[in-house]
């Protein structure tokens, strides 16, 4: 007769019930915890024996196959079949693992597509695009038996001196919620049981530490915390049903993420609906002890965190094991906590379909890994990511006839160069590099090293385009392409200057590519671990831009980097500068396609790009009173304004805007605001313009910004073609928290603006919003409808 809980008619809750009820407290534990799977590894293949010794109650998770070793797609699929089986069939209640993995710009695994990084996604504004790029990596992750991504993240960055700018999806929280929850529906499907848990990360305020330094304390307020770092995470959660939330390593206002109920369960679980999984950051349960100094020991940080709702910890078991069981037998920790964070993990299992389909094709894994449509994918992605910042005298698109071209800069022909901090192997550096050390000396202890052939990881990368070949592809055969690196990324070694000079001079044209290496380590210029307190161009490169513009040869620079840069010299002097992050796979012919006109650039900055790094934070949607220094608005030394402002970016055409209409003009605190305007390609290319909607407004009972994304459109135009592009605006989207922490849209003038970023307004009109005020929950935000 087959047990309760693994008879797929029973009701959901049942089976939960039923398991619980079999479970002893050793079985309890082990899923609040995790192994590493190279740990289950001997003599380069599966050890039963490793497995009777740390899977002897089974698990919760298992901690990245793909990310932490170099098995190609069906020998990842079998490895991970071997572990399910053992556990299925070799431990008492046969419970299957949730197998994670990273996946912030495409699956973190060998021969997997690697999108270009998280802030690129961002610069798309194409949210559609996003989820169907999640879908790509939900079709891998699945092949391989992979059932939960650590992504995305929906952290707020608004100091880009944090190396993990890179990793999220800007500076505002409407356009990281509409991205977020585009890649939680891409990842996780309608239906979970042929999907991916997507994980939201990293709750909360990550993005705005103390200094732009990984880690440090969080300096917010109750009302920002909730209006600006809050909402991405809400928006995953009410409108894609999130499965799964990972704590900060930040504190706020003295209390640490990873062990304040007042993050994990009064703000994330109560007021923001969330009724999924908690899962630990890694190693955020012992950093309670060791880093945040608020538990005396490892059994008070699992006490703590547990209390707190932290469900399992990563990567693995560590706090919540002996050190728990020993709160709870000594009367500290009640079983009910335990059971509580169990039942969650257990109805997460059950939603998965993991108990009826632990196992996968092996043999099929490979199918579904670097087909041609998925390089497509890529390098559309690539393509709508790029950012044309400048292009005086329309210096671009270049000629792909062009007698001579200069390609010169440490970016232009690296592949390396080409990925963020969570793609593969850029993020196995950590293992096979296994170099780097803490400030304390301590080794980064992200992954145990595995010693045997097979699961070595690396460097293994997929076919890279780098700018170079992307730019060799795409010119004429007549064309004479001559390289020249210059300079390193760091470093002061200018020796390459001269030949880069001597390219220049000789070229019609030069291209030069400069930017950072993105990773872990200490080499590495941006990501995790790799704050900045300058965001200029590393080593010698400004010079070598310098040198290259002395020659009088026309020159575009390409920035390939994580980083948001302060170039002021560099946005002087030079006529066309690019923006292509960090592309990833098919970037180099991404960039080539830009570069000769072969798609028309309509990426737009989802970060303000500051002047000086003592401008920062700067970004657009400040408060009323913020922006300018008073009175005479700007600093001694420069204007307060940024470089480039949020939504801002080119084309290789140009758009009108006209027949701005709002109906009603003198709505209710509950009338839905229809905004519509004709937009014209008044140019002789086709091109993609991104409509921007913001609102402000005028008089609010506190500070209110002084403007607001509320509204986008990335909509494509044919030459000389008008589209009428239709704004439903539902007044939730005016909502605040006022002076009392209530919800509330507050009846008052409302200044109504839509432009081509959130400096460039084209039309705008003030409406009236007449009536009482209306308190309602941020529950009820509804999304901003576009035709």
């Amino acid at each position: 007769m087959t047990d309760l809980y693994k008879d797929p008619a029973q009701p959901l809750e049942a089976r939960i019930e039923d398991l619980l009820g079999r479970m002893s407290l050793d079985e309890k534990l082990a899923q609040l915890g995790c192994v590493w799977s190279t740990a289950l590894v001997v003599d380069e293949r599966f050890s039963p024996d490793r497995a009777r010794e740390m899977l002897a109650h089974g698990t919760g998770h298992i901690t990245r196959i793909s990310s932490s070793t170099g098995l190609r797609p069906s020998e990842s699929a079998a490895f991970a079949n071997e572990i399910q089986r053992f556990l299925v069939e070799q431990t008492r209640l046969g419970i299957p693992a949730i197998l994670h993995e990273e996946s912030i710009a495409g699956l973190t695994a060998r021969d997997a597509t690697q999108f270009p990084q998280a802030i690129g996604l961002a610069s798309t504004w194409n949210p559609s695009l996003l989820e169907e790029m999640a879908r790509t990596i939900r079709t891998q992750m699945l092949a391989v038996g992979a059932r939960q991504t650590l992504a995305p993240v929906l952290d707020i960055a608004r100091d880009p001196r944090w190396g993990r700018t890179e990793e999220t999806y800007g500076e505002d929280p409407y356009l990281a919620s509409r991205l977020g929850v585009a890649y939680v529906r891409g990842i996780q499907g309608d239906d979970l049981r042929h999907g991916i848990a997507a994980t939201g990360k990293h709750f909360i305020g990550y993005g705005l530490s103390e200094g732009g330094m990984n880690h440090a304390p969080v300096h917010l307020g109750a009302r920002e915390l909730r209006e600006v770092y809050a909402r991405p995470f809400e928006a995953a959660i009410r409108e894609a049903g999130l499965a799964s939330v990972m704590n900060a390593y930040n504190e706020v206002d003295g209390l640490p993420c990873a062990g304040a109920a007042a993050v994990l369960d009064r703000l994330l679980r109560g007021a923001l609906g969330f009724a999924g999984v908690v899962v630990a950051d890694y190693y955020a349960v012992i950093l309670l002890h060791g880093f945040h100094q608020v538990a005396a020991d490892k059994g008070a940080a699992a006490r703590m965190a547990l209390a707190a709702g932290l469900d399992v910890e990563l990567p693995q078991l560590d706090c919540y094991g002996a050190p728990l069981r020993g709160e709870i037998e000594r009367g500290t920790v009640p079983v009910a906590l335990v059971d509580r964070s169990v039942r969650r993990l257990l109805r997460l299992k059950l939603a998965l379909g993991l108990f009826e389909q632990p196992y996968v094709d092996a043999a099929a894994a490979a199918r579904v890994y670097q087909t041609p449509a998925q390089r497509e994918l890529a390098r559309r992605v690539a393509q709508q990511s790029i950012v044309l910042l400048k292009n005086a005298g329309d210096l671009l698109p270049l000629d792909p006839t062009v007698a001579r071209l200069a390609v010169i800069g440490p970016c232009a022909d690296d592949v390396r160069l080409l990925q963020g901090d969570y793609g593969y192997p850029t993020h196995l550096e950590i293992i096979y590099k296994n170099a780097a050390r803490r400030p304390e000396g301590d080794a980064i202890d992200i992954a145990p090293a595995s010693d045997t052939v097979a699961f070595r990881p690396g460097p293994y990368f997929v076919p890279m385009v780098t700018p170079l070949a992307g730019i060799r592809a795409a010119v004429s055969p007549r064309t004479q392409v001559t390289y020249a690196k210059g300079c390193e990324i760091g470093g002061s070694d200018t020796s390459g200057f001269a030949a880069a000079v001597d390219a220049a001079r000789q070229a019609n044209v030069a291209v030069v590519a400069v930017g950072g290496k993105s990773g872990l380590m200490p080499d590495c210029t941006s990501g995790e671990f790799r704050d900045a307190c300058d965001l200029g161009l590393t080593g010698v490169q400004q010079q070598l831009v310098e040198a290259v513009v002395a020659t009088g040869t026309p020159t575009v620079v390409l920035l390939v980097n994580g980083r948001v840069f302060a170039l002021p010299w560099i946005a002087e002097h030079v006529p066309a500068i690019v923006e292509s992050w960090l592309p990833g796979e098919e970037g180099g012919t991404a960039i080539a396609d830009v570069l000769f006109g072969a798609v028309s650039p309509a990426g737009r900055l989802p970060i303000s790009m500051p002047r000086a790094v003592g401008q920062v934070p700067v970004y657009y949607n400040h408060k009323s009173g913020g922006g300018r220094s008073q009175m005479i608005g700007d600093y001694i030394d420069r204007p307060t304004t940024p470089l480039y402002p949020f939504g801002h970016g080119l084309s290789y055409t140009r758009f009108t805007y006209a027949n701005l209409e709002i109906t009603p003009e003198r709505p209710t605190a509950t009338t839905p605001i229809v905004v519509a305007i004709d937009v014209t390609n008044s140019g002789r290319r086709d091109g993609d313009e991104v409509v921007q909607l913001y609102v402000r407004d005028l008089v609010g009972s506190v500070t209110r910004p002084v403007r607001q994304l509320v509204g986008f459109a990335r909509i494509h135009l044919t030459a000389a073609q008008t589209r009428r592009v239709r704004f439903t605006l539902d007044p939730s989207q005016l909502a605040f928290f006022d002076a009392d922490m209530r919800f509330i849209v507050e009846p008052g003038e409302v200044r109504i603006m839509i432009g081509a970023s959130s400096h460039d307004i084209r039309a705008e009109r003030t409406i009236t919003v007449e009536g009482e005020p209306r308190e309602l929950s941020t529950a009820e935000l509804v999304a901003t409808r576009v035709d």
